[in-house]
C-alpha cells in the first residue's frame, strides 16, 4: 500500500473501494453530482483541503470534469492536486453496458494506471519533483507559440498531444499548463511537441 498525505476525492463508492486496495489514505466520495447540493460534505472537503490538501481523482468523462471544476471553484486551486486517468474505453464488469462516453472510470482502470496518475500528480513522490525556475515553467503563452491554442488547428493538435501523453480529452487549455508542469520542464515539453508534430 502506498501512503498519500492528502485527502483523496473520488466520485462514488466503487471508486473508493478500488482505491482502498491500492493506497493508504483518507478517501472521500462526492456521491456524483450530489456534491453540488451537499453543503456539509463541501465544508468537510474545504476544511480538509486547508489542513492537509486534497487530491482529486475523478473519471475522465465530462461528468468527472464537471465535479472536478466545481470543487476547484468552491475550494480554491491552491489546496488541490489533480490526478488524471487517461481515456480508456471499455465497460466496467459490474455494468451491463459502457457509460455514455464509453470510457472506463476510476473503478474500471487497472491498478497500474491509477498508480501512474498518482505519480504524475506529485502525491506519491514529492522528492522527484524538483523546483523549477520561471524559465522552466510551461505557460499558456508557450501553448500559443506551439500552436496548441489560438490557431485554427489548435483543437486537433491538443487532441493529439493529450492522446500521446495519455491525458483525458476534456482537459481544458487553462488546466493544461499546470498538468504539464507536473511532468516536464519547458525544454522537455518542447522536445515532446517536436516529436509529435
Amino acid at each position: 500500500m502506498i501512503h498519500i498525505n492528502e485527502a483523496v476525492v473520488v466520485e462514488g463508492k466503487y471508486d473508493q473501494i478500488k482505491l482502498s486496495s491500492i493506497i493508504d489514505a483518507l478517501i472521500l466520495q462526492t456521491h456524483g453530482f450530489r456534491i453540488f447540493q451537499d453543503r456539509e460534505q463541501l465544508d468537510l472537503l474545504r476544511h480538509l483541503a486547508e489542513t492537509r490538501g486534497l487530491l482529486i481523482l475523478t473519471d475522465s468523462d465530462s461528468a468527472g470534469f464537471q465535479i472536478r471544476n466545481f470543487l476547484v471553484g468552491a475550494i480554491g486551486p491552491k489546496y488541490i492536486k489533480h490526478a488524471y486517468i487517461p481515456d480508456v474505453f471499455g465497460k466496467e464488469r459490474r455494468k451491463e453496458k459502457p457509460g455514455k462516453e464509453g470510457k472506463l472510470g476510476v473503478e474500471g482502470v487497472p491498478k497500474e494506471v491509477i498508480l501512474e496518475a498518482l505519480r504524475r500528480s506529485g502525491a506519491i513522490d514529492e522528492q522527484s519533483k524538483a523546483l523549477k525556475t520561471p524559465e522552466d515553467q510551461i505557460t499558456k503563452q508557450d501553448l500559443f507559440f506551439l500552436e496548441l491554442s489560438g490557431c485554427d488547428q489548435s483543437v486537433e493538435k491538443r487532441r493529439q498531444l493529450l492522446n500521446y501523453l495519455q491525458l483525458p480529452e476534456h482537459l481544458s487549455t487553462n488546466a493544461l499548463p499546470k498538468v504539464l508542469n507536473a511532468f516536464f520542464t519547458k525544454s522537455e515539453f518542447e522536445q515532446i511537441c517536436a516529436r509529435i508534430f
